[in-house]
């Protein structure tokens, strides 16, 4: 019955055909890495609206969240890289086969308003730009954040880690453009969906082609989840046709 009932509510709640679902209300938390929060926080009040539930978020880089869901935090809904929702559920920590891709992203750069923007088109020209920057920032790899951990990669096949790295400004969590906005940093490195909300900055544009990276985001359900047929549903919700405008909006598109 409760695979049913799961199957219906997920259906409805996709489709946008329920305003209210009082017999599913549910009160389910749900923990998101990194740039998907505003994605969630643009989708979730339609969700409640619609099935009466309550949705709790909260946010913090994949590496602090992977340690936290291995510790035995209790979760309904969990927003990770895809090779991070494997392990848990190899682990017993997320429901077999509810790992469901979402949405990805590319690393953009950003420079404060009004300032002089950088030639990026080529692998050659981002590199100027990076070693003529008085100052770089960028998320600390050691956060567990995915942008940073690339970055950090990217840097040496580049050959221009020590170089960057003497000037950089290493992010701890949050958003790489409010310290470019405030004057920490002269150009910065994240998600493009990271960039766009942020006010006093300039995208400059997605890093070229050949070195882009994509950050792919995937829901999974939480072993301990106290309404799996609830968590199932908001994860269509998140990955139905309404999703696709939203992500466009905010720097993304769908994993396909």
């Amino acid at each position: 019955m409760s695979r049913l009932r799961g199957a219906l509510l997920a259906g409805l709640v996709g489709a946008g055909l329920v305003t209210a679902a009082p017999g599913f209300a549910a009160e389910l938390k749900v923990l998101t890495a990194g740039a998907y929060k505003e994605i969630l926080l643009a989708l979730v009040p339609g969700f409640e609206r619609a099935t009466g539930s309550k949705v709790v978020l909260d946010n913090a880089t994949a590496g602090v969240l992977t340690q936290r869901i291995e510790s035995g935090e209790a979760f309904d809904v969990g927003v990770l890289g895809p090779a991070a929702i494997d392990a848990l559920i190899e682990k017993g920590k997320m429901v077999a086969g509810s790992r469901t891709n979402l949405a990805r992203v590319g690393v953009g750069v950003v420079v404060k308003a009004g300032a002089p923007q950088p030639a990026i088109a080529t692998v050659d020209e981002f590199k100027q730009a990076l070693l003529a920057a008085p100052s770089v920032a960028y998320i600390d790899p050691k956060a567990g954040g995915s942008s940073g951990i690339y970055i950090a990669k990217l840097l040496q096949q580049l050959g221009i880690a020590d170089a960057v790295n003497a000037k950089a400004r290493l992010i701890q969590g949050g958003l790489v453009a409010e310290h470019v906005a405030n004057g920490e940093a002269a150009l910065g490195l994240h998600q493009i969906s990271e960039i766009l909300p942020v006010a006093g900055v300039t995208l400059v544009g997605p890093l070229p082609a050949e070195i882009q990276n994509y950050t792919v985001y995937a829901a999974g359900i939480g072993a301990a989840a106290r309404d799996p047929a609830a968590a199932r549903a908001l994860i269509e919700r998140l990955h139905g046709p309404e999703a696709a405008a939203v992500l466009k909006a905010k720097g993304m598109e769908p994993a396909g």
